[in-house]
């Protein structure tokens, strides 16, 4: 059975001790350490824990933040997060307390256990304080816009939350889609794809069907409405960075339904960085992937198979992308250690074995992953030359390396492995271009190929010969190569 694909490219992220060192810088998780380092005995915080509104003046001015409401705003924010992420443990106020002078009811703020760990733990410990964060950040940009919060509130003082045509599960989804949009989008063309996103593309690929041609008047609306909405996202994704983001220039904002003047921006207005334009951090691509990861996404990163047995491996980087499946293989003979390459040639030819649909393109990830074991690994390839499965990619790895005395293959070996390496590439979906250049290369190494190739006793000889006589560009060939099929089939009892 042929390897299971992921449904996502593998990520290269960057080292724990580099993610961290990432996370720390972070301009929101920086406020929120150093509240934490602020806070007192004296710090007054209300019922729920935040910071009481006579107290942000000093908290902002700590933050060497401007003495307005944004500035209050802005403290107000690490002051949440530095709770939300135990940097702060905030005690409610036990029932029947005394009010304070100013008619709140009050806790006590202690400094949380986790405070310590930035300094004294491990990278692992300080992630996994971040990544609370960053799900407090996500819940506050999936969190309802209360423009008219008045108008919510009913006289008995209760807020209908019905009003607030809000469903919490479809907006969490809707930015988790546009994230996941994001990131394979920086994983695309084997990480071409790492430059800022225009946020309009964004919007458009989580409204706009796939097979629309041209979006009606109401499509547009909504993509329009969506951008704003992402818009305001990630201005609050940004300062616990996991984006680089360049904000929609207000000019071009439509208010109370009158039309921006671009003009009076003095922007051209194609330019479509003034539409927004947003870049996952590599701290992003981090954070992003242990969202997915917790939601069950199969989200593989490079290094996830270090460690793990040869089968796992080549299972594993079945279809990465060429520079992903030599970084992945290189990290796992790197666990085996200089001096162990015998060893580990030896659990990856075994590994190869086998008459599964998966086993052509697991012998050629053997023999790309043999080319990186080096030279030292010559013993445990010439103890499978005469193996009738190995013993052909055994012979190409001893001849690429110019090694001496390498016994001319059997004829039967030779076909059988022209069957094997076409049957890998047809499982590794590579280009078309390439495929029909081995097939015909292959095909044209032996005089009498198709009248021969037919008896070989390889589970996929069948389809290989149907696939080239639909991809051969020799017309007689082809015909040949589709004959050859029907004696196969028929010899196979099929």
């Amino acid at each position: 059975m042929s390897a299971e694909r992921p449904s996502l490219p593998p990520v290269r992220l960057n080292s724990e001790a580099e993610l961290a060192r990432d996370a720390l810088a972070a301009p929101l998780f920086v406020r929120a350490v150093r509240l934490a380092r602020w806070a007192g005995p004296d710090t007054r915080v209300g019922a729920g824990g935040e910071l009481v509104e006579a107290q942000l003046p000093a908290a902002a001015e700590h933050l060497d933040l401007p003495a307005d409401e944004d500035g209050a705003a802005y403290a107000s924010e690490a002051w949440r997060l530095a709770v939300d992420t135990g940097l702060l443990d905030v005690t409610d106020p036990e029932e029947g307390a005394d009010e304070s002078t100013d008619g709140e009811t009050e806790g006590t703020v202690t400094t949380g256990e986790n405070l310590a760990l930035l300094t004294g733990g491990s990278p692992q410990d300080v992630l996994s304080i971040w990544l609370d964060g960053l799900d407090a950040v996500h819940a506050d940009a999936t969190a309802p816009v209360l423009d008219d919060f008045a108008d919510l509130v009913g006289e008995d003082g209760s807020i209908d939350f019905d009003a607030l045509d809000w469903d919490p599960e479809a907006e969490a989804e809707f930015l988790d889609g546009v994230l996941g949009n994001l990131y394979l989008l920086t994983l695309a063309d084997n990480g071409a794809g790492e430059g800022p996103v225009p946020l309009p593309a964004l919007a458009a690929s989580m409204i706009v069907p796939d097979d629309m041609g041209e979006p009606t008047d109401d499509i547009l609306e909504q993509v329009s409405e969506a951008m704003m909405r992402l818009d305001d996202q990630f201005r609050l994704l940004e300062p616990i960075g996991i984006v680089e983001y360049h904000p929609v220039d207000e000019a071009l904002l439509v208010e109370e339904g009158e039309a921006a003047d671009a003009s009076a921006a003095g922007a051209d207005d194609e330019d479509v960085t003034r539409y927004g334009m947003v870049k996952l951090t590599p701290l992003g691509l981090y954070g992003i992937r242990a969202r997915m990861l917790e939601a069950g996404v199969d989200a593989p990163a490079v290094g996830d198979l270090a460690g793990k047995g040869a089968d796992a491996l080549l299972d594993g980087i079945a279809h990465y992308p060429e520079s992903a499946a030599r970084a992945e293989v290189k990290l796992w003979l790197a666990e085996y250690g200089a001096g162990s390459a015998v060893s580990a040639a030896a659990e990856l030819l075994a590994a190869a074995r086998g008459a599964d649909d998966g086993a052509p393109l697991r012998r050629l990830h053997c023999q790309q992953a043999l080319a990186l074991a080096g030279p030292s690994a010559e013993p445990a390839v010439r103890a499978v030359l005469g193996d009738p499965e190995l013993g052909g990619l055994a012979r190409v790895w001893l001849a690429e390396r110019g090694a001496a005395d390498v016994p001319a293959p059997p004829e039967a070996m030779i076909f059988w492995l022209a069957i094997d390496t076409i049957a890998a590439q047809l499982d590794a979906d590579g280009e078309l271009d390439e495929l029909q250049g081995l097939i015909e290369g292959l095909s044209a190494q032996h005089s009498g190929f198709f009248d021969e190739v037919w008896r070989v006793d390889h589970p996929a000889t069948a389809d290989v010969l149907e696939a080239m006589g639909r991809l051969h560009s020799d017309k007689k060939a082809a015909k040949n190569a589709r004959k050859a099929a029907f004696k196969a089939r028929s010899r196979a009892g099929g």
